[in-house]
């Protein structure tokens, strides 16, 4: 046999004798530069380069997704946004921890869910359900498996409406209930809901006159009535979880809204960075 070639990690600063080469150095100051929050200027002093030397370098980082056994696979789906038009679509694995697929975006939309799936079906990989945030008319893409409404997003929408001290009694009642969706079932919930909605029914039919206008109206309560209408609606993607105990169905995005946070944080901590670097370090997260 000829002889093993030897390599030298200037990271390690030692060699290595392998048929493998070890982390290139592109992947090795991505790393650093995000994970161990060295700057540009850090780096380009200790390994006595430039700046520009350095960001090229991250820049032409490559990351290569990890391969993911063809087996079916629950997922939870969402996005999240750094400013008003630049954000990601994520398909996220949570029992693999693992995030399938993502895809930048300038605004959430019914055709990047469906483009998101198609790509995620192309790997090979059965979708057996999916957890998403409530968007309208994404669940439609989804028609054909289990689909769980995120407990947390339904609670920060009756919230918005509501706010976190409602003033009005109904509110009161409502909100109680809402706050109710993690520890209670299909049946309990909707008894619940059902017995507010007749308790209420007068009070969220009450109309206010335009007093210019008698023959224009609005409902006094329209806040109170859209806080019960997103809960009536969601209602049979609530307790999806609950149906198919055997795909353990988690009830909320929390898996992927923690690497959300983190995210962030990563990208926040270089501030002032140019859109490329802002771009590798994203990339760099969600494909690891």
């Amino acid at each position: 046999m000829g002889k093993q070639q030897r390599y030298f990690c200037r990271d390690c600063k030692s060699y290595f004798q392998n048929k493998k080469r070890p982390v290139k150095l592109e992947q090795i100051l991505l790393d650093r530069y995000i994970n161990k929050r060295q700057t540009l200027t850090d780096l380009a002093h200790e390994y006595g380069k430039s700046i520009n030397w350095v960001r090229s370098k991250i820049t032409a980082a490559q990351n290569v997704p990890k391969k993911v056994a063809p087996n079916g696979l629950v997922i939870i789906a969402d996005a999240t946004f750094f400013g008003r038009f630049f954000g990601f679509l994520v398909f996220r694995a949570p029992e693999l921890k693992r995030n399938l697929y993502f895809k930048a975006l300038s605004y959430e939309s019914i055709l990047e869910y469906l483009i998101g799936r198609d790509a995620v079906e192309k790997q090979g990989i059965k979708i057996k359900a999916i957890v998403l945030d409530g968007r309208p008319g994404v669940r439609n893409v989804f028609n054909d498996i289990p689909v769980q409404m995120c407990h947390f997003h339904q609670k920060q929408i009756v919230q918005r409406y509501l706010t976190l001290n409602p003033q009005l009694e109904a509110g009161i009642e409502l909100k109680a209930i809402a706050d109710t969706l993690p520890n209670t079932n299909k049946e309990d919930f909707t008894n619940k809901l059902n017995a507010w909605q007749i308790k209420w029914n007068s009070f969220l039919k009450q109309r206010t006159v335009n007093e210019f206008n008698p023959k224009r109206w609005h409902y006094t309560h329209k806040r109170l009535r859209t806080a019960y209408r997103s809960l009536n609606n969601n209602l049979p993607y609530l307790f999806t979880y609950q149906d198919y105990p055997e795909l353990n169905i988690p009830n909320t995005t929390n898996s992927l809204d923690g690497s959300f946070t983190w995210l962030k944080q990563k990208v926040n901590i270089h501030r002032g960075i140019t859109k490329q670097l802002r771009d590798k370090i994203v990339e760099h997260i969600l494909t690891n």
